[in-house]
């Protein structure tokens, strides 16, 4: 009798384990940066609360470039059916690992390579919350000097300001965004310094492209505004803290698993946005204004209906080119390449990619 109650257990052990779905995250920064590493962390665990039978491991601070190449290759061998790396510098080494090993799904985000059977590319429309934070910001500023501190001159950061100072604009023609390049994901130091800089030359409220809080700290030192990016960082600057554009990344990391194990997930090009729920803004701090606050949920509740697109016309660059048309709005494929500035950014985009 014991004898079939052993074989009975090893069996159902043996079910259990083939049930068993294993995810691995690959992070380009730590896990505790508040900031860009930190919002794909709470994805990761938000996955594995909400769907059983997935266990999911992390690397943070992997470097970009060739040397990824070896740690997704690694999860591949100790049996990651689904691998999720999450910088733009690990796009051409997923790639790489998806054509080598057609069996597992590979996900790479913020980068454009894909494939239609085993490697995803995704993303999230973070321009349309970028919009609603500086809606805010340009109510907000008295100086009409808005300070960006901003990070690599790709693509992904040049839209985030184009956007936020469409938002600006919106609601303050007076107001300018004056951008400083920190060419840094996360270093606190430097982050700081670039915000210092442009407090010292007026600002009164500070936004960030930036995966630390050193720019948001920085500014309620000055006693001035901040609004953070990628998670809520009211709790570095509870009273200077306006808002910050949000990441949700579990939504998707949910979704796309259930998927493929049910077999109905369909890799290609994904770009969500707010009505996805995958990117949005933190709750307003203590000094937003009802009148604000109101501003802000019109332009998200357009936006969400498909009402309202941030990157309508008209709008002209920063040498008075009419880049946009009136009630026309650019293309996935114009942002997703977009290399200059809207007119009201005081500021130049430098030569290179900074990566």
């Amino acid at each position: 009798m014991k004898k079939f109650v052993v074989l009975g257990l090893a069996v159902i052990l043996s079910v259990m384990l083939l049930a068993i779905v294993k995810v691995g995250f690959i992070y380009v920064g730590p896990v505790g940066d508040a900031g860009w590493t930190y919002a794909h962390d709470v994805g990761r665990r938000y996955l594995e609360e909400h769907v059983p039978g997935v266990i999911t491991d992390y690397l943070e601070s992997i470097p970009e470039g060739e040397e990824s190449y070896r740690y997704i290759e690694d999860y591949v061998k100790k049996g990651y059916k689904i691998i999720f790396t999450t910088s733009f510098g690990y796009m051409d080494q997923t790639a790489k690992a998806a054509e080598k090993y057609p069996d597992v799904q590979f996900f790479h985000c913020s980068g454009y390579k894909y494939n239609d059977k085993n490697f995803t590319a995704y993303f999230g429309r973070m321009y349309q919350a970028r919009f609603l934070t500086g809606i805010v910001a340009g109510m907000m500023t008295k100086s009409n000097i808005i300070g960006y501190v901003a990070a690599h001159p790709i693509p992904e950061v040049i839209r985030g300001i184009n956007a936020f100072a469409l938002g600006v604009k919106l609601v303050n023609p007076e107001a300018k965004v004056h951008v400083v390049w920190s060419h840094t994901w996360y270093d606190p130091a430097t982050e700081r310094e670039a915000a210092i800089s442009l407090l010292d030359a007026g600002a009164d409220v500070i936004t960030q492209h930036q995966d630390s809080p050193a720019p948001v700290q920085a500014a309620a030192e000055r006693g001035k505004y901040a609004i953070g990016y990628n998670s809520d960082m009211s709790m570095f600057a509870p009273e200077a803290h306006l808002t910050s554009p949000v990441w949700n990344w579990g939504i998707f990391y949910v979704e796309a698993v259930k998927r493929i194990m049910d077999g109905t997930w369909k890799p290609g090009f994904y770009w969500l946005g707010l009505k996805d729920g995958v990117v949005d803004i933190a709750p307003f701090g203590p000094a937003v204004p009802d009148k604000v606050k109101e501003t802000v949920n019109k332009y998200k509740e357009l936006i969400i209906k498909g009402e309202f697109d941030p990157f309508t016309g008209p709008i002209y660059d920063q040498k008075g080119t009419l880049r946009v048309k009136d009630g026309e709005k650019l293309s996935d494929e114009e942002l997703l390449q977009m290399s200059w500035f809207v007119d009201n950014v005081v500021g130049e985009i430098p030569q290179g990619s900074g990566e």
